[in-house]
């Protein structure tokens, strides 16, 4: 027998809005329609049992450390006004060192200060790095003196990089910085939707050795540092984000299906044999592509075929602690990125302890290690059990660090289909997305589908999701007869 949950029958302070998905994005935009309308009703539905998505965190070697994304963009204010809103702003905290690491030709080689994702901007600090060959440092100033590349559409990064400074920036450089953040391919990642900035710069500059130059030096002297995290942890932001936003949040509760009615939207959950409606005024998709995808797939059957196009990788984050006495020397730097030429499966290592002071203060004489595995195209990596996954990262950092002994604790966290990659045509596909969407008032949708995969783009896609149906909950309102 199936249950209905309907509107109060109050005017406006009983008009409901359901956001469906408790990740962050989901979060800050419950959080953001409260903030901007008294009286509103706001339900959270979450299929998973806890909140959050890929913010979270757990105790490993007694102390909390992130399993999810462990900082976010400083020099974007988004995230830090929501952690501010949410009443954690006494506890951001900037990194203790942002020196890095490539792992390259087999050693490990510093990271370029001169560097915009990737693409160089100072060729003697490049060559002092070590992390190109002779051969490949000779390519890079050629771009100087090479006619321009012309991009009159988007491409892909690697195809624009490569024609300006030669493969190896973009095999050892390039594509190791991007596969930190969408865990993607630089042959297939669009220069538009990933590096906005150097996709402006080729349309108007011929040299990407001075446009790098130029966008560094327009960045302020006091900019102050790139990331910033929580000192309880990133996965802390969620439970206090839910709680400032003063919606009802219901874990555990899958929808099925999305329906327009006379009246707003009928919302399908739970399993067919006890099904469940709920009805809103409003709804706001804070959701992946797929599940987006499959929601609209009878009411907006554009949108829909744009999401199901995205396709998403997966990875897993193997965190580590050691005794500090284990290592040689204590490892210096926040940690080191691998590119996929290297052919290893570990892509990125953190030394959290090392990069985040609080993590030290909490654990002076642990070292606390998070490996990254896991490419588009390496999901073979990830089919591997738990003991083997940290086999894998335990290997890599008696390799490279020296490191002797087991670790005093693991925990494997897996993260299938966690990334949506941005392939060329992104922004097209996402603008067609909006548009298809913008016929159905009272719909809106946010998350990392859209417009960035870190915390302050997705809660930049919330804030507008807000935005727009509280623009169509007030014409509503303010219609004749209403």
């Amino acid at each position: 027998m199936g249950r209905t949950m309907g509107r109060t029958a109050d005017g406006t302070a009983g008009r409901h809005v359901v956001v469906v998905g408790a990740g962050i994005a989901g979060l800050a935009a419950a959080l953001h329609l409260n903030r901007a309308e008294a009286g509103l009703r706001i339900t959270v539905l979450e299929a998973a049992p806890r909140i959050g998505g890929k913010l979270h965190s757990s105790p490993v070697a007694g102390v909390e450390v992130d399993a999810g994304a462990e900082s976010m963009l400083a020099r974007r204010p988004e995230g830090r006004e929501l952690a501010r809103l949410a009443g954690l702003g006494d506890d951001l905290a900037g990194p203790g060192t942002t020196r890095a690491a490539v792992l390259s030709r087999g050693s490990l080689r510093p990271l370029p200060r001169q560097q915009v994702m990737g693409v160089p901007a100072d060729v003697v600090a490049l060559a002092r790095s070590g992390i190109l060959s002779p051969a490949g440092l000779a390519r890079v100033p050629l771009d100087q003196f090479l006619p321009p590349t012309l991009v009159t559409g988007d491409v892909s990064v690697a195809a624009y990089v490569r024609a300006r400074m030669g493969s190896e920036v973009v095999e050892r450089l390039v594509e190791p910085l991007l596969g930190g953040v969408y865990a993607g391919r630089a042959e297939s990642l669009s220069l538009d939707a990933t590096m906005p900035r150097v996709a402006a710069a080729a349309r108007t500059e011929r040299s990407l050795l001075q446009a790098a130059r130029s966008m560094l030096a327009e960045a302020p002297a006091d900019a102050g540092p790139v990331f910033t995290t929580l000192k309880s942890g990133m996965g802390a932001l969620p439970a206090a984000v839910a709680k400032e936003s003063g919606a009802q949040v219901r874990t555990g509760v899958t929808v099925r299906d999305l329906l327009r009615t006379p009246d707003g939207w009928r919302l399908v959950t739970g399993p067919t044999r006890d099904e469940e409606t709920i009805d809103a005024d409003a709804v706001v998709l804070a959701v992946p592509a797929r599940p987006a995808s499959r929601l609209l797939r009878r009411e907006v059957p554009g949108a829909a075929a744009e999401l199901a196009a995205i396709e998403y990788a997966g990875m897993a984050i193997v965190t580590l602690a050691y005794p500090l006495t284990a290592f040689p020397e204590p490892p210096a730097g926040s940690g080191y990125l691998v590119p996929p030429v290297e052919g290893r499966p570990v892509k990125a290592a953190t030394f959290s302890s090392v990069k985040w002071p609080h993590l030290a203060e909490a654990a002076p004489d642990v070292v606390i290690v998070r490996c990254s595995l896991g490419r588009l195209g390496e999901e073979a990596v990830l089919q591997r059990d738990d003991a083997e996954l940290t086999a894998l990262a335990a290997d890599e950092m008696a390799e490279v660090t020296g490191v002797r002994g087991l670790p005093l604790d693991t925990r494997v966290t897996r993260w299938g289909g966690a990334l949506p990659q941005y392939e060329v045509g992104h922004l097209d596909r996402v603008a067609r997305v909006r548009a298809a969407i913008a016929g159905q008032p009272g719909l809106a949708v946010c998350g990392a589908a859209y417009d960035g995969v870190g915390v302050p783009a997705c809660v930049a896609t919330a804030r507008t999701a807000a935005r727009l149906v509280l623009d169509h909950l007030r014409a509503e309102r303010a219609a004749p007869g209403a």
